[in-house]
């Protein structure tokens, strides 16, 4: 992809808060980001809550800010430093989510920042579980069966009707965050509050459970043209319901 000449200056969010075993891999990406970037000749502004990181290091972005990870904070930084173009995905979470907020308030259009690397309808259809699921159905690639719930009482009637165990998927939280394995009701209830707290928009999905399935994983990488590449495919020792973090 040819270096686009309408862009002079990218922000890039990080992912705040990094856990032992959990998100380093951001830092890692976000690093490369700002190397590549500057080598290309952008100027970067890089924001971070986390300063025990590598990205965050002085050298690394013309502009620091390390500073809460929130919509106000972002767009403080963006009425002072201008930047043409948002790079949200080597963020994570936190990038996603508030490149998405950013978006749906009318920040970005107010200030004339692109978004790059990502396209915002596509961070929606990833991060609602109802838009994902209704994208899957189109693309007739065939999913666990699942009903989106709005409160906990609607949890537990999908569950009723698909049968324990169940999923609880928290939508706006991709890494997992407040969802989780139930067995009974009792569990169900705890865990879809839990979810349902957690999710910007309020909302979980309950799926059927596919533990002890075998597991697969194929990553592709695909560009603004729709030329894909396969990076690697993975067969998992441990059957599905083992997190990766544990697995053999």
């Amino acid at each position: 992809m040819p270096k686009r000449s309408d862009l002079k200056k990218v922000m890039i969010i990080g992912s705040g808060p990094i856990v032992i075993g959990q998100a380093c891999e951001f830092d890692y990406s976000g690093t490369q980001a700002c190397k590549a970037l500057r080598k290309l000749g952008y100027e970067i502004v890089l924001v971070n809550s986390n300063p025990a990181t590598i990205m965050t290091d002085p050298g690394m972005a013309e502009a620091t800010y390390i500073e809460p990870l929130n919509a106000k904070t972002l767009e403080e930084i963006i009425e002072k430093e201008k930047p043409d173009a948002l790079l949200p995905n080597l963020g994570g979470q936190s990038g996603l989510n508030l490149s998405s907020e950013l978006a749906r308030s009318g920040v970005l259009k107010k200030h004339g920042v692109k978004v790059i690397g990502v396209e915002v309808d596509a961070i929606e259809r990833g991060e609602d579980r109802i838009a994902f699921k209704e994208t899957m159905n189109r693309l007739n690639i065939e999913m666990p069966r699942s009903q989106p719930a709005f409160s906990v009482e609607e949890a537990e009637k999908v569950a009723a009707g698909l049968g324990y165990p169940v999923v609880i998927r928290p939508a706006y939280t991709l890494g997992g965050t407040g969802g989780g394995l139930v067995y009974n009701v009792e569990e169900l209830r705890v865990v879809a509050a839990r979810g349902l707290a957690a999710s910007m928009v309020g909302q979980v999905l309950v799926e059927e459970s596919v533990l002890g399935w075998e597991e697969l994983e194929l990553e592709v990488v695909r560009d603004a043209k729709n030329q894909m590449i396969t990076v690697c495919f993975i067969e998992n020792v441990d059957a599905m319901g083992v997190h990766t973090g544990d697995a053999v």
